[in-house]
């Protein structure tokens, strides 16, 4: 495994940020990392890539312990963290090629342009970093994560603050490197996770509340799926909230909703029997599995 992390353990005075939590990540994965702020996200992050100690538990790097030989493992990493430092009095090809030379890169000139090219950076190459725009920075800090084309990339937050065409760039820069790389990110932005993971780790409170692929996190939560029904006349939608297992009602128009239940079984075969005795129209009746927003909330509520 790319990322092996067993029995982690990290504590700030009393207070546990992260409580004995072990996952592993293999080649070619990209994995959403997510939880609510103070959840443990970004110092899980920063014990996987050394830069914070650890109280309890063990890390691997491409088989390296952190800990034991903290420069291989870095050799091996890629990190963008949340604050993306960057020197902005430097040029952006300057800063890149500073980057690529402390890491002892032979071709440190070749292989900046070629990352430049790389991450869209191209018109941008030659402006101080403090003149370019939230997602060039990003773009920049990206660059100097690849730039020694790590084994392992680890990305925390790295879509916050970017508009609409900004997110879709840097999604499709992380998707790009996928393929021959582990990718684990933390983001906010749960559509951005749908998008560009097919596995998900939610951490709340210090503990991993959920470890497992997008689709079979929906399905073992199918008890926050919704049932959605179309009739072809206006219904009132009081009588929708009194069927039995409903347990909300969104309407979406005048004939249109979505209901969310713990049994979607029972509550089609209600609007079926409803339907015939008041003389509806269906015109669709379809189950729904819960969005990652849904499961998200569901698991990080606080008790």
């Amino acid at each position: 495994m790319s990322i092996s992390v067993t029995n982690l353990s990290k504590n700030y005075g009393a207070q546990k940020a992260v409580n004995d939590i072990s996952f592993s990540i293999g080649k070619g994965e990209i994995v959403g990392f997510l939880g609510p702020n103070g959840a443990g996200k970004s110092t899980t992050m920063k014990m996987i890539t050394g830069y914070l100690e650890s109280d309890a538990g063990t890390v691997s790097v491409s088989g390296i312990d952190p800990a034991a030989d903290p420069v291989g493992s870095k050799s091996k990493i890629g990190y963008l963290p949340e604050a993306n430092p960057l020197y902005y009095d430097m040029y952006v090809r300057e800063y890149l090629m500073f980057t690529a030379g402390m890491y002892g890169l032979k071709n440190a000139a070749g292989r900046t342009e070629e990352i430049i090219r790389t991450v869209g950076l191209l018109t941008e190459a030659n402006k101080k970093i403090g003149q370019l725009s939230k997602g060039y920075k990003q773009r920049t800090g990206l660059a100097a994560a690849l730039i020694h084309d790590p084994e392992v990339l680890i990305l925390d937050e790295p879509t916050s603050g970017l508009d609409p065409n900004q997110i879709i760039e840097i999604r499709n820069v992380i998707r790009s490197f996928s393929e021959n790389k582990t990718v684990l990110f933390s983001s906010h932005i749960l559509q951005e996770v749908e998008a560009l993971c097919d596995r998900v780790i939610i951490i709340n409170k210090g503990n991993i509340v959920a470890d497992d692929s997008l689709k079979n996190l929906q399905q073992k939560n199918i008890s926050r799926g919704f049932v959605r029904v179309e009739f072809r006349e206006a219904i009132n939608k009081d009588i929708l909230s009194g069927i039995k297992d409903v347990k909300g009602v969104s309407q979406l128009s005048t004939s249109n909703f979505q209901l969310s239940t713990s049994n979607p079984e029972s509550v089609r075969k209600q609007l079926l029997a409803l339907s015939i005795e008041n003389n509806w129209n269906i015109v669709s009746l379809q189950n729904e599995t819960g969005s990652l927003e849904d499961i998200f909330k569901t698991l990080t509520a606080i008790s």
